[in-house]
């Protein structure tokens, strides 16, 4: 059994490599510095007085409706569809002369994706804003957060404005959607060679 499973990934695994548009991993333009953790990614991008941090998880990031749906409409000659990975991100804006952290959770609402043409709506949004400590490991649950669900729209739009006067607009939402589907491809394939590794040890 496990020499067919080991058979089975590395044919998996090269036609994983065959589909894999990055080689490496693809740049977000605007000057942010990439640092990569295991599945975890930081953006950051400094400007007058300011650091800006985007940080993501790529776990849990492919939503599940796009599996289900392709299986079923899906003839036996074409291609897989791509699959696409929009995490949650959190936004991090620090000014150099304050002691607080301005926290943005964003995600991507899964009816917006691919839904180009309509006219120009966000494709991302935000969900929860709150002030957090600066150079604190652990954010305190005490502290005010506030849900958008709510929220007048004129404030929820100057949050936006905000964030895209910072860099963080649809372009930065595209290209992280992109650079976060390469990151997670990467990582499925690498762990598919540590199965494989794995199987195959006696």
């Amino acid at each position: 059994g496990d020499k067919a499973f080991a058979k089975f990934l590395a044919d998996e695994i090269q036609e994983e490599k065959k589909i894999q548009k990055h080689k490496s991993l693809p740049k977000v333009s605007g000057g942010w510095e990439l640092e990569v953790h295991g599945t975890e990614a930081k953006l950051v991008r400094k400007i007058a007085g300011e650091k800006i941090t985007v940080t993501f998880n790529i776990n849990n990031s492919i939503p599940p409706s796009a599996e289900e749906d392709t299986q079923e409409q899906q003839k036996p000659d074409e291609q897989e569809p791509e699959l696409t990975s929009t995490p949650n991100f959190v936004v991090e804006v620090i000014k150099d002369d304050t002691k607080q952290t301005l926290v943005l959770d964003c995600h991507f609402p899964e009816d917006e994706i691919g839904h180009e043409g309509e006219e120009e709506s966000d494709i991302f949004t935000i969900q929860e804003v709150s002030f957090q400590p600066t150079g604190e490991g652990d954010w305190k649950d005490t502290n005010y957060t506030l849900n958008t669900d709510s929220l007048d729209w004129a404030l929820y739009d100057h949050l936006m404005d905000f964030l895209a006067d910072r860099g963080v607009d649809n372009t930065f939402a595209d290209e992280l959607i992109e650079l976060s589907t390469a990151l997670e491809h990467q990582e499925y394939i690498k762990f598919l060679e540590d199965l494989k590794t794995f199987v195959k040890c006696q």
